[in-house]
Formats: C-alpha cells, structure tokens, sequence
C-alpha cells in the first residue's frame, strides 16, 4: 500500500499504457513503425490525463491502447461497462468493511495469497482477478495468476525486488468457461468480469467490465496493483491508465492466463504504473513534438549534449551499457512523435516486449516500487514495548540493504547488519523500568537509483520503546 510517510501518488502515470504485440512479431522492434502501421486511432496523439472520458448523456469509456497480431499498435476508446458481464447478486450478509458484494456461485471472491512476504502496510499489494474460469477451473485461475508473476519478476528489477510484494488472487467465477472472441468474433460468452477480445473492433484488444473488476478487487486486503487473467491461449491484452479506483489502485492490465508472453504485456504497463515511464515508440505520421519538457523520466526533448550541460532527465546514465541493450545517449522518436522527442536507448521494454527495461527505467522502476513498500519491515510493530526477554526481527527489502541500530539515537556498531537484536544485549543502563527506544535503520545502496532525492526514499526506519 502506499507508505505513510510519503503522499499516495497514483499507480498510473500520465501516459496512455501501451499494449504491444508479440515479442519478435514483425514490426515489434519499432512498434508502431511498419507491419501495416496503427490499428486504432481514435484518441488523438497527446496522451490523456487520468479519469474516464465522458460527454454528455453517454456512456463512461476509458482511453486504452491495442496491437494487432503484426505488433501495429493504436489507441482507442472502449466502453467502461461490457455487454457479456454478469449482472451482480447481492450474497446474502452484507461484508462487516462495506465492499461491494459478489455473486452467489461457489467460492466466489475467494481471496489466496500467492505470495506473502508481509504486512500490506509495508509490501506492494497485487491483485489478480481471474475471468472466464468456472467454479471447477479456479485452481487452475490460481496457477495462471502464479505462472503470470513468474513471469514479470523474471525481469529486473522486479527479479531483486520480489520480496517487496505481496499477491492476492481473487477468484471471480463465471458460469461460462472461456472469454468472448476466442477462438473467433462470433464466440459469445457471458463471464463474471465480462472480458472480451474484439473489442472496438481490435481483435487482441482483451477489454473488461471496470466496475465489475472494482468489486472484486474490493475483496482483497489491498489492491496497489491489479491485474485480469483472461481464461485464453489467445495472445492479447489491455492497459487501462485512467482508472483511478477509491481503493487505492490506479491501471488495470489485462492478459491471457494461457499464453506464455502475455506476461511481457503486464511488464510494460507496469512501467507506465509504477514508473511513471512514457512509452518509447512512435508513429511515422506522429508529426513534431511541440510541447513542454515531458515530466516522464525517459523522454526528453533534449539531445545528450543538452542534458550533460543543463543536468537534467538521464545525464548521471549516458555513456554507460545498459542492460536492453546498447549505449545509454539520446535517441530521437518516442512518446508517439518522430520528431523532438528522445528516448535514452535504442530500444527498450518501453517500446518492444522481450526487452529489459533501460538504466534510467529500472531508477524509475524502483522509486515505483518504494512508493509503495518499505526499505524495512517487522512482525513487531513499531511503538510496541518490550521488556528485557524480548526480541525484534526484522526484514530488510533486497539482501544487500544496510542494516543499523540505534539505542536512545546512538548507533550500536556492534549490531550492524543484523536481522534480529535480542533487548538483553543492547546494554541497557539506568533505572530498571525506564524506556528506550530502539531504532533500525535501513537503507538500499543499489547502484541502479543515482538521483540523490531518489535515493532518500531508500532509506527507511522502525522504532520500538524498550526496558531494562
């Protein structure tokens, strides 16, 4: 969840999320550039500020991006609500928190942890939701969900990070197993999420029911992050960036639970959710960018020269190897412009699936990550008083964070990069009773963040009051 001592930003930044086509499919090296060029462009080139599009008298739509099977990539607006969702049933017994209910099959919003590695106040909490998954199939939503972190955190940085997050999978049953449009248009099927392929006409563009997915999302101790797991082999997906839910959650990515690259399109949205990152293709007929320094960290409208001589965006990264591939420098087309944009490598995840993420995205990356999780965590929580036959555990975020203690603001060298510290040897002095307090200080060196404010978010403390 996001960190106290930081304001809760949202997941989604101000870019559209991109959808892209299959990792090697032709034209993916340069997304939108060749393979037939975009395949839906109903939302102009600037991308769209956060919060549904409406006019007046219609419906909600939301502003997400497509790819057809040749990896030619467009934008669209697509409806909010989706006309193969069920409708909601009241349970009976209303939830003691308020959420929205959920329906009356089986196991319906049964959550699972997936993976739990603490207290959602100090992990990055993942929600996946399944669709088209009957009441017999959620052990099998269940193992998709899995097989889907698997693999996201196969790439760095969330392959260091793991340990920053925690996933919940929502079972959401459908009567029906399967999603409409799969195998083909004329395949109708009604699902708890509603989700369907074809949407607007855009045969990989995986669209679900917004507000269906809210309330199952609801049923999970937090949601940070959500994710739909598409009952499909078929390759697709969707990333909607202007969903800004009161939960806490801002995006949600939808892939096939059956397809094995599918994954790679949660990875990209993730760099528009977490990292703030703009997308990194452009389009031929995308025209000169004319606008304001983007806020993005890897599009700027300056060359390498400019940016080692005013300091600015990804200076402290050029000239250094990055791990997509290449130099990091300055290179011109992104953010949907040919023209008056750069991008730091040639290309990243950013614009092609099966890439890593450049230098300057794993810095953003990993701030993401810290808006949300802490440097540290502990079972005890802060503030708790313990006597002499305590102890305090702690665990730090990656196996190289830097571990210190302080007893009264005064370090105990001594015990330094320790995970745990028994009260009886801290060497506690005065009147028996009286209070200290214990603090443990934590900090991760990463060579991967080199902005000094970035770097302050990398340093986190617990505090408890101790006895002698």
């Amino acid at each position: 969840m996001p960190r106290a001592r930081l304001t809760a930003m949202a997941l989604a930044g101000l870019t559209a999320l991109a959808v892209l086509g299959p990792a090697g499919a032709p034209g993916a090296a340069a997304a939108p550039v060749g393979a037939g060029g975009p395949t839906a462009r109903a939302v102009p080139a600037p991308p769209p500020a956060p919060g549904p599009a409406t006019t007046a008298g219609s419906p909600r739509v939301h502003r997400v991006e497509a790819f057809d099977e040749a990896g030619g990539i467009g934008r669209a607006l697509v409806p909010a609500a989706s006309p193969f969702a069920a409708t909601p049933r009241a349970e009976a017994g209303a939830r003691a928190d308020g959420s929205a209910a959920r329906g009356e099959a089986a196991g319906d919003g049964t959550v699972t942890p997936i993976v739990h590695n603490g207290g959602t106040g100090a992990k990055l909490d993942v929600v996946v939701i399944g669709d088209g998954y009957t009441a017999a199939e959620q052990d099998r939503f269940r193992a998709d969900a899995a097989a889907k972190w698997q693999e996201i955190t196969a790439v760095e940085p969330y392959a260091t990070y793991r340990s920053l997050f925690n996933v919940w999978a929502v079972d959401a049953v459908s009567a029906e197993s399967g999603v409409t449009g799969d195998p083909d248009r004329t395949t109708v099927r009604t699902t708890a999420l509603g989700a369907y392929f074809w949407c607007e006409d855009v045969e990989r563009l995986l669209c679900v029911d917004t507000d269906a997915v809210d309330r199952y999302a609801a049923l999970a101790p937090q949601a940070d992050l959500v994710l739909v797991v598409a009952n499909s082999a078929k390759y697709g997906g969707a990333g909607y960036n202007d969903v800004v839910s009161p939960l806490g959650y801002s995006g949600i990515a939808t892939v096939a639970g059956g397809n094995a690259r599918s994954g790679q399109i949660a990875v990209h949205e993730t760099g528009h959710s977490l990292g703030k990152l703009a997308d990194e293709y452009f389009y031929e007929d995308g025209g000169a960018y004319q606008g304001d320094e983007p806020p993005e960290a890897n599009l700027t409208g300056l060359t390498a020269d400019r940016l080692r001589r005013t300091h600015t965006k990804w200076y402290r990264w050029l000239g250094r190897t990055s791990p997509d591939g290449g130099t990091v420098g300055a290179f011109e087309g992104g953010g949907y412009h040919p023209l008056g944009l750069y991008r730091p490598t040639e290309n990243s995840i950013m614009r092609s699936l099966g890439r890593e993420f450049n230098l300057p995205g794993r810095e953003a990356m990993i701030g993401g990550f810290y808006r949300y999780a802490s440097v540290i965590s502990s079972d005890t929580p802060a503030g708790t008083v313990l006597g002499r036959d305590g102890r305090v555990a702690v665990e730090p975020a990656t196996p190289a964070t830097r571990l210190r203690w302080f007893v009264d603001g005064r370090e105990v060298r001594a015990l330094s990069g320790r995970t745990g510290v028994q009260v009886a040897d801290l060497g506690l002095t005065g009147p028996r009773g009286a209070r200290h307090l214990l603090t443990a200080v934590a900090t991760d060196p990463t060579p991967a963040v080199l902005d000094p404010e970035l770097r302050e978010s990398l340093t986190d403390s617990l505090s408890w009051q101790v006895t002698r």
